[in-house]
């Protein structure tokens, strides 16, 4: 055989292995192509593909729109789905140019794509290109798989499923939703805003080209590390779009000078506590309205209340004054800031660090603890409405032992000292804890609760586990609460619960909450009141200092209050314009060292009020400077007594009531002046030698009153005649007074509330030598009672008169009331 019929031979049974191989490899192409559309047949739609609760982040802002924080999906990533209508043109192009020009033509595997990428492979014998589809891309998505042979072809096998369950528009918005942009970022929405700071319809060609060069490698065309490597590949995917026909060259070219300049978001944390509570769909804070919490409603945007310059001041003025604290063992704060017309919370802080490893994540504008003495207006104000009462009333701050249900109850004061006869004024300026419990007493517990449970404070034990210590705090509220009821006052007696979410986007479709609760809870009068009481520096001096940081240069009230142990310092106030609650101390409970409301948690409530009232004009809120005080009259009161003053009251005060206060405001029965025999201060009868006489100013008091008043060094007045010139009769003493109800007083059944609770406190008024009175009612003994002569009586639908008896029979006039 020559040497040329042997190459022939040789070059013949070559062509033969290579056509038997050949077949062999097709037969393989299309064995597997089979298995693949069987397989396709026989998989179901991932249900990654249909909508879900928490598929996409939310975007949290603030009530100017500016980001505070924008919560992620469940996989973590930045995401928010969009419709196809909703990405430009150019984008999907891009996108197109970039992944699979042939899209719209193949059922989800390429034919021509596969041919192509297997020839290319084989001629240098290595992986030079890949035949994935858009569609293949979006399987390996949802259903990621090892990168060998057998996931290659069930990545197919699901392309194919997806195809023919979906349009091909649906399959495009699958990718542009799901298709990574590195960084965190899913899909274009996300990626827009997060690379660009702008929707995608804002988009320049240039940025969407860009956009769209990063899924392929989100590590390699990472803008901000490689923009060479992403520059590059933007301009091959603008020439493929103007291969393509999908824009021209000359929209190209200038594409491919506009600079690559991205604003890669870095993330903000605003409000992050309040976010946090939003995103769990917290029932004090996430209207009942809008349903589930945003991301199990699909919610895409959360547009809420804060005010973000005054929420980062807040924060800052919140770890400065732990920092400050930490040698008093202080470890936490928490601030909240409401606007008093819309109930809009401004700031929220639920600790002075977010990110604090110990505990910062916990939040102390929720959490509940003892509030301490914040509740104590709460108690005034619900005895100025139901017992009468005005500023000037006097309580007693005396020793004081309550009955309850695990014994006996004995309150003392902050000094440890008892001050005798106060006005509420003074008791509540000075923050004094007898005269509160005192004064819950004479109300009854279950009335107080009654009040404190309309004005949002969620207290649901039995009135018994409270007990008259609810005066000052024998229960928890959150700061939340007491930020919502001092609101209240500052309306005028208008409870509105506090508003943190102005509006959700959902769907593109912006959705407006209806109006939280709004009823009113006290008389306009009786708030008006508490106000200009709260907001008496002289009132808060004995106790707090004539300098404090509850004083400011425009009207503020404010209260502190300090829990059991010093666990936790409290200070709440307001403006007629805003409400500031604020808390400190330590989320284990631990207790401070050396700390109070006014040292704690004042300074803090001082640097939020400046802030919060910055670029405001203050309204007056002392009743002083007030056209507008419905109803309430200033009057001239003897200070000790509270009563009108006589010619023995040397000192006066000026004091504001109701007009029919006024006009049943009794004479000062405390200050007398009277004869005594200078030798031993007893009084002196008629045989006294005129030498020996002097007329002294005394003070007159009650029984329970007098051992007070003489340890202190009052004059108090004599009881008895001096032996050594007796008097020719008895002294005479006042007589007997219904102080409160007057007659003509009319009282309502509340049909809700079991008849056995509804009682009213008749208050008599006696000589402090009486030590029992009795009161009865339509000529019935209902009551008997000591000093200070307060009697409960259920009251009963119809007329009734009222007259209390004393020692001896002597009686009252009688007081006629009406109960409907």
């Amino acid at each position: 055989m020559t040497p040329s019929v042997a190459r022939i031979a040789r070059a013949w049974r070559a062509a033969v292995l290579v056509a038997r191989a050949t077949g062999v490899a097709a037969g393989l192409v299309v064995l597997c192509a089979v298995g693949v559309v069987l397989r396709a047949a026989t998989l179901p739609l991932p249900d990654a593909l249909r909508p879900r609760p928490g598929g996409e982040s939310v975007r949290f802002v603030d009530r100017d729109g500016r980001l505070l924080r924008e919560v992620r999906a469940d996989d973590s990533t930045r995401a928010r789905e969009v419709s196809l209508a909703e990405v430009p043109e150019d984008l999907v192009h891009a996108v197109l140019a970039a992944e699979d020009r042939r899209f719209y033509e193949h059922p989800g595997v390429d034919p021509v794509a596969v041919v192509r990428a297997a020839w290319s492979d084989a001629m240098h014998a290595r992986v030079v290109s890949g035949a994935s589809t858009l569609t293949m891309q979006l399987a390996r998505l949802v259903k990621p798989h090892r990168r060998n042979l057998l996931g290659k072809l069930d990545e197919a096998a699901l392309a194919l499923r997806i195809e023919a369950s979906l349009s091909k528009r649906e399959v495009l918005a699958q990718y542009l939703n799901r298709a990574p942009f590195g960084a965190g970022v899913r899909g274009v929405d996300a990626a827009s805003r997060f690379w660009f700071a702008k929707s995608p319809a804002e988009l320049s060609l240039a940025e969407a080209a860009t956009l769209a060069a990063i899924p392929r490698g989100p590590a390699v065309y990472a803008i901000d590390r490689h923009p060479g490597r992403v520059v590059a590949r933007r301009d091959r995917i603008l020439d493929r779009m103007v291969a393509s026909g999908w824009t021209t060259a000359e929209a190209a070219a200038r594409a491919k000078q506009e600079p690559l300049v991205a604003r890669a978001g870095k993330g903000t944390f605003g409000a992050p506590h309040l976010v946090e509570a939003l995103s769990e769909g917290a029932p004090e804070l996430w209207p009942a309205a809008l349903g589930a919490a945003p991301r199990d409603a699909r919610a895409e945007r959360v547009e809420t209340t804060i005010a973000s310059d005054l929420q980062r001041a807040v924060e800052l003025a919140a770890r400065e004054q732990v920092a400050g604290l930490t040698d008093r063992h202080v470890g936490a704060a928490a601030v909240v800031v409401l606007d008093n017309d819309t109930g809009d919370v401004l700031a929220y802080v639920g600790s002075q660090g977010f990110d604090d490893r110990r505990d910062g994540q916990n939040d102390g504008v929720r959490a509940r603890r003892q509030p301490g003495s914040t509740l104590k207006p709460f108690v005034y104000g619900l005895a100025m409405e139901r017992l009468g009462w005005t500023p000037a009333t006097v309580v007693p701050d005396l020793p004081l032992r309550v009955e309850v249900e695990d014994g006996v109850y004995a309150p003392m004061n902050y000094d440890e000292r008892f001050h005798g006869p106060v006005r509420v004024r003074e008791a509540l300026g000075s923050s004094l804890n007898v005269p509160a419990v005192w004064t819950a007493e004479q109300l009854g517990v279950g009335e107080v609760l009654g009040r404190l449970r309309m004005l949002g404070f969620r207290l649901d034990r039995e009135d018994a586990w409270y007990g008259p210590g609810i005066a000052l705090g024998d229960g928890e509220v959150s700061l939340l609460e007491l930020a919502d009821a001092y609101a209240a006052i500052a309306r005028g007696g208008t409870w509105r619960q506090a508003r943190a979410v102005r509006a959700v986007v959902r769907g593109g479709e912006r959705v407006v909450p209806p109006d939280g609760a709004v009823r009113r809870v006290m008389p306009e009068a009786v708030a008006d009141t508490l106000a200009d009481v709260l907001g008496d520096r002289t009132a808060r001096a004995a106790a707090f200092g004539a300098d404090s940081s509850l004083d400011f240069s425009f009207d503020v009230a404010a209260k502190t209050g300090t829990s059991k142990g010093s666990r936790d310092n409290w200070t709440v106030g307001f403006t007629r314009e805003v409400t500031v609650a604020t808390w400190v101390g330590n989320f284990d409970g631990s207790a401070m060292r050396g700390t109070s409301g006014i040292t704690g948690a004042a300074p803090l409530f001082h640097a939020a009020m400046v802030e919060a009232m910055r670029g405001r004009s203050a309204r007056p809120l002392r009743l002083a400077g007030r056209p507008d005080r419905e109803g309430l009259v200033e009057v001239e009161v003897c200070p000790l007594s509270g009563g009108r003053p006589g010619p023995a009251c040397r000192h006066r005060v000026r004091e504001w009531m109701m007009a029919a206060a006024r006009d049943a405001l009794p004479a000062c029965a405390m200050h007398e002046r009277v004869r005594v025999d200078r030798r031993n201060g007893l009084l002196a009868g008629p045989s006294c030698p005129a030498a020996e006489v002097e007329d002294r100013d005394v003070e007159r008091y009650g029984v329970e009153a007098r051992a007070w008043a003489s340890a202190a060094g009052r004059p108090v007045a004599p009881d008895r005649y001096s032996p050594l010139c007796p008097g020719a009769a008895v002294r005479q003493v006042p007589s007997l007074r219904i102080g409160w109800p007057s007659s003509g007083a009319a009282f309502v059944l509340d049909p809700d509330r079991p008849r056995a609770q509804q009682q009213v406190a008749v208050r008599v008024e006696a000589p402090g030598d009486v030590d029992r009175v009795e009161l009865l009612v339509d000529g019935r003994r209902v009551a008997r009672v000591g000093a200070p002569y307060v009697a409960r009586w259920t009251i009963e639908p119809g007329e009734h008169v009222l007259v209390a008896r004393g020692p001896g029979g002597a009686e009252s006039a009688p007081v006629a009331v009406r109960v409907e």
